[in-house]
């Protein structure tokens, strides 16, 4: 019964295998030339250049590929370096702001002129509202 099971497991693993090997050979398509073989990957179309070493295909990208990659990578490197500089701006300046901020003593001192205004302004406000229910006939005063 053992050896059963076992040889039905064996049997599903190598005919996954089998699947996965049959998937990756129609996925490429190798193609000889005078240097060795040519390897087309038929989903991005990305090709390599291969050349058989010590019974092995070793592959190298294309040259036109390698420069692209090469391009990218640089291009990268550029956005990475030009974004650590915007942060370290960007804390530099919050840091500055942080300074900045006002001290106790001005911001009770502003608090009070605010509070002086507010009281100022309700009274005006109050005055008019007295203004008009005491004379509904009249039209108030222009006040501005």
């Amino acid at each position: 019964m053992r050896k059963t099971i076992a040889a039905t497991g064996a049997l599903i693993i190598l005919s996954m295998t089998v699947n996965v090997t049959a998937q990756e050979a129609e996925r490429f398509q190798l193609e000889r030339t005078e240097q060795g073989y040519v390897r087309m990957d038929t989903e991005t179309g990305a090709m390599s250049i291969c050349h058989e070493r010590s019974d092995q295909l070793v592959c190298a990208p294309a040259a036109d590929e390698r420069t692209a990659y090469e391009e990218d990578i640089a291009a990268l490197q550029d956005k990475v370096e030009a974004l650590e500089s915007r942060i370290d701006a960007l804390e530099s300046t919050s840091s500055e702001t942080a300074s900045e901020l006002p001290s106790d003593e001005e911001f009770e001192q502003t608090l009070g002129l605010m509070e002086r205004f507010f009281r100022r302004f309700m009274g005006i406000v109050r005055d008019f509202e007295e203004e008009k229910t005491n004379s509904p006939e009249e039209p108030a005063p222009d006040r501005t």
